[in-house]
């Protein structure tokens, strides 16, 4: 898509009267481990960048260089995350939901609309509209696609450090075959989903001597 054609939603919005308009994404829904983490950015309306796309499409050091082309342009960028004990109380659905509301309250200044990565509203007072496969059709949802997935990246860096034997700093908590093994030797870490599969049934039988 042309560069000028991934800001037609943009220009939608801001035809009906809309100057602050966010797009906003969340990366992590699907590791066995640690937080969901979401972006909310907005991109002046005079931004371009040909290589800002859906961050599953970029390796880690473009991800790096155009997270800091995003930060040095962006009019306002806001972050959530949800930790892996509250996406276990409500679920991962719901916990990226939350995770992108807590992005956009943290804009500052703050979003009057909002394009939204996928098929459901965040829970949030603000006009919006969900977006299928937005992080490659939205220039404002690529890059909060990129904000988050090199957020939670460096995240789950430094939980590495805390927990050095599941290998964090590889496969930042997906479920590889490095990682599925590690949680039969080790049990779980306190950053592990325990209502995922592939954890929970790792996890103590009640009568057992607790693990993790």
């Amino acid at each position: 898509m042309a560069a000028m054609d991934r800001w037609r939603y943009e220009n939608q919005a801001a035809q009906k009267g809309h100057r602050q308009i966010a797009g906003t994404d969340e990366a992590g829904r699907g590791p066995l481990a640690g937080p969901v983490v979401a972006a909310a950015v907005i991109l002046p309306p005079d931004f371009r960048h040909a290589q800002i796309t859906d961050s599953k499409q970029l390796s880690p050091a473009q991800r790096e260089r155009l997270y800091g082309e995003v930060y040095r342009h962006a009019r306002s960028i806001g972050i959530g995350i949800v930790d892996a004990a509250e996406i276990d109380r409500i679920n991962i659905l719901q916990a990226a939901l939350r995770a992108m509301a807590i992005a956009v309250e943290n804009l500052s200044p703050a979003a009057d609309f909002l394009l939204v990565d996928g098929t459901f509203r965040v829970p949030v007072g603000l006009p919006q509209e969900p977006v299928p496969k937005g992080d490659a059709l939205s220039l404002s949802i690529a890059a909060a696609s990129i904000v988050a997935k090199v957020t939670r990246d460096r995240l789950m860096d430094r939980y590495h450090d805390y927990y050095p034997h599941f290998g964090f700093c590889r496969h930042k908590g997906y479920p590889t075959r490095e990682h599925r093994a590690a949680i039969r030797t080790f049990g779980c870490s306190p950053i592990h989903r325990r209502s995922f599969r592939g954890v929970r049934e790792q996890l103590p039988l009640p009568e057992e001597p607790i693990r993790c």
